[in-house]
């Protein structure tokens, strides 16, 4: 009877082992503060990672994201890229700006609030150490109402604005409304919590009651690109 208790209890012990190194995903809590001159943003995520290949160094997530954006006397330029760059597609990232194209709506003080899923990619460098880049893919934003300055070369007058509602990624300034993402490294304290550092490159967009802007074409889409720095926790569950 002992010597069936000792095998059942290895047989056990060797599954949990097992089960153990076969787990393959993990899920993270992450709270960041980011900040840059005259802005910054608060944001809180969830997510889960997949640990892929033979040694489980790489992960890739998917996760939703909430970010609030806050700022003062920012400028928001023409954000569609066919005025942008003369056209969409993927290789707009390619193409210089058309500057005579881009006109400016100057928001005094813009508050964004935006609620996306987002895609993971990191890498484990080792037992402490994390790097990787998420970004957002697809959501809403919502704000309140907000006084701007259209201004072009020809003319400019007041009006009012609304975050743009619909989220969405293509590339560059297909890009539609307010987008998260970062460039972080993540540092272990223990096995359940994590100091991280990122930069965070965050679009918002405002879109205006009419289409203030009139060449080439109408257009009441308007974009702010912030570059910040970030810090925060990320927690195991």
């Amino acid at each position: 009877m002992r010597k069936v208790f000792v095998l059942v209890s290895m047989v056990l012990w060797c599954g949990s082992a097992r089960a153990q190194q076969m787990k393959q995903s993990a899920d993270y809590l992450n709270l960041d503060v980011a900040v840059a001159s005259y802005r910054g943003s608060l944001s809180a995520s969830f997510l889960h990672d997949w640990q892929l290949g033979a040694n489980k160094k790489f992960g890739l997530g998917l996760g939703a994201r909430f970010t609030s954006f806050l700022g003062a006397n920012l400028y928001y330029v023409t954000a569609p890229a066919e005025l942008t760059s003369g056209g969409t597609g993927p290789f707009v990232i390619f193409k210089e700006n058309i500057t005579e194209n881009i006109d400016s709506l100057l928001v005094k003080s813009p508050q964004v609030n935006a609620f996306n899923l987002m895609i993971n990619l990191d890498y484990q460098i080792n037992s402490k150490l994390v790097v990787g880049f998420n970004i957002d893919a697809i959501g809403f934003s919502f704000g309140g109402s907000k006084q701007a300055n259209f201004m072009s070369d020809t003319s400019g007058k007041n009006t009012t604005a609304n975050p743009t509602p619909f989220n969405i990624l293509f590339i560059s300034d297909n890009d539609q409304g307010t987008l998260n993402s970062e460039l972080y490294v993540k540092y272990f304290l223990n096995e359940k919590c994590a100091a991280k550092a990122s930069g965070q490159f965050l679009f918002t967009e405002y879109t205006t009651v009419t289409k203030v802007q009139t060449y080439p074409e109408e257009n009441d889409r308007f974009r702010n690109k912030s570059l910040m720095f970030s810090v925060g926790l990320s927690h195991k569950l």
